[in-house]
């Protein structure tokens, strides 16, 4: 278990800790995590603190956190270890919630309020990494979508509703905004099962900074959505598949070569709305082809070179989703409720968020690259917290947690299992001349903006 170094002062009370001692105890707590540089200060409340009764805001997020990481099978399981570790944390605070169904209530009463201004801190943080807050010079951010299992009750058959394959059952879908930098998430949605991740996408747009460029694979690529991208002043390098049509040759730009594109569905045009201008990028080396379209046009700006190093690079959002599903073991919700469920994954990759934050700048303090991380050995340092099993400061050993770099003689590639996906490739976008109507259009829809 946990167990302070320090002891708490006579009279401490939850007020002093949270504004005076929290860092210094945590700072002698075998689980120190630098709580500065990842958990907001609390301002008491008394309406909120009565709801949550016996449950204060750093108890109710520790709890949360500690549940994320432990490796119990059951909720129950998981609740009996974080509460023991919490309370042994924080012995001086002796009115801490001894029941599970406490813990829901108090987390239905304020979870979502302080879950709310975690994430923001959050990304403040981040925001202060500054060696590593760009790749290439673009602040780029990789977005995906995936789905989480949850049981197959009848409360989350009706609200969640299923999506995915043939005999699973109710999912939440869930999209992530991922800092291709740190290696760490910037923002998230859940839903139910069926909500389209496009819908997510822009629900989390406002959080970017105005210079980011979204990365994402073919499934994200559509006008409006892009427009609306574009809009805010944000960039995109999207993948393009066999299910869209590009023109070419359709002269709205006034600089049109080779590489240029333009994305002009048929109802954009009827409704009299201006092409969408993109530089068309297409990669070799591996098994097949991949198609990239960006609306940097320009070579100085976005070089083929950095435009493929990001989209490689945003295979880091797939290893995310391992380590949420596979190393945490968060693939299937344990909640019987909706509600609950969305509770139970949101905390889930607010804590994988946190831990991989933490490591991120234990390994830049030590001059380190933050996207070898791995999230499998911070895990390991955490549980062995929690046992009471390290010494010192945990973020000095979390420093230590990176993948291995030596060179491998051949491929990590697994074995075709019955589970493993083995999805057709995108294919090759749909290459159009631009017709001399479309022309003629284009030309008078650039004329008005032009004279606008």
């Amino acid at each position: 278990m946990l167990v302070l170094a320090g002891q708490p002062r006579q009279g401490d009370t939850y007020e002093t800790l949270t504004e005076e001692r929290s860092e210094e105890l945590s700072s002698q707590s075998g689980l120190s995590l630098q709580s500065n540089s990842w958990c907001p200060p609390f301002a008491p409340d008394a309406a909120r603190d009565r709801k949550a009764h016996r449950w204060k805001p750093l108890l109710l997020i520790w709890t949360a956190l500690l549940m994320a990481w432990d490796g119990g099978v059951t909720l129950g399981e998981q609740f009996a270890s974080a509460r023991a570790a919490v309370t042994e944390m924080f012995p001086f605070l002796r009115r801490v919630g001894k029941t599970y169904q406490g813990f829901v209530k108090a987390m239905a009463a304020s979870g979502a309020f302080w879950l709310d201004r975690l994430v923001t801190h959050l990304r403040l943080q981040m925001r202060l990494l500054e060696s590593c807050w760009r790749v290439g010079g673009i602040a780029a951010f990789a977005v995906d979508g995936s789905r989480v299992e949850c049981p197959r009750t009848a409360a989350n058959q009706k609200q969640l509703k299923c999506a995915g394959r043939k005999k699973t059952g109710p999912q939440l879908s869930l999209t992530t905004l991922y800092h291709m930098g740190s290696g760490c998430v910037w923002d998230y949605r859940i839903g139910p099962g069926v909500e389209n991740e496009r819908t997510h996408l822009r629900a989390m747009l406002a959080t970017l900074p105005p210079e980011a460029m979204i990365v994402a694979d073919a499934g994200f690529i559509g006008y409006d959505l892009l427009r609306e991208i574009l809009a805010g002043g944000r960039h995109i390098l999207f993948r393009v598949g066999s299910n869209r049509t590009l023109l070419k040759h359709l002269g709205f730009a006034s600089v049109e070569n080779d590489s240029t594109v333009y994305l002009w569905p048929e109802q954009a045009q009827s409704k009299s709305k201006p092409p969408i201008i993109l530089r068309l990028m297409v990669l070799h080396g591996g098994r097949y082809p991949v198609y990239l379209v960006s609306d940097v046009l320009s070579e100085e700006a976005l070089s083929f070179e950095q435009a493929g190093m990001l989209y490689r690079l945003r295979w880091g959002i797939e290893v995310f989703y391992r380590s949420l599903k596979q190393t945490l073991r968060h693939r299937k919700m344990r909640s019987c409720a909706p509600a609950q469920a969305r509770r139970e994954l949101a905390w889930a990759l607010t804590a994988l968020w946190i831990l991989s934050l933490v490591t991120a700048q234990a390994i830049v303090a030590r001059g380190g690259n933050p996207r070898g991380l791995s999230i499998a050995l911070a895990r390991r340092q955490v549980r062995q917290a929690m046992a009471g099993r390290t010494r010192g400061d945990l973020t000095r050993h979390l420093a230590g947690a990176s993948k291995d770099t030596y060179k491998r003689t051949r491929s990590k590639t697994a074995r075709d299992w019955p589970h493993k996906k083995n999805e057709n490739p995108a294919g090759a976008p749909k290459l159009r001349t631009a017709t001399p109507r479309q022309v003629q259009q284009a030309k008078e829809l650039r004329e008005r903006r032009v004279a606008a």
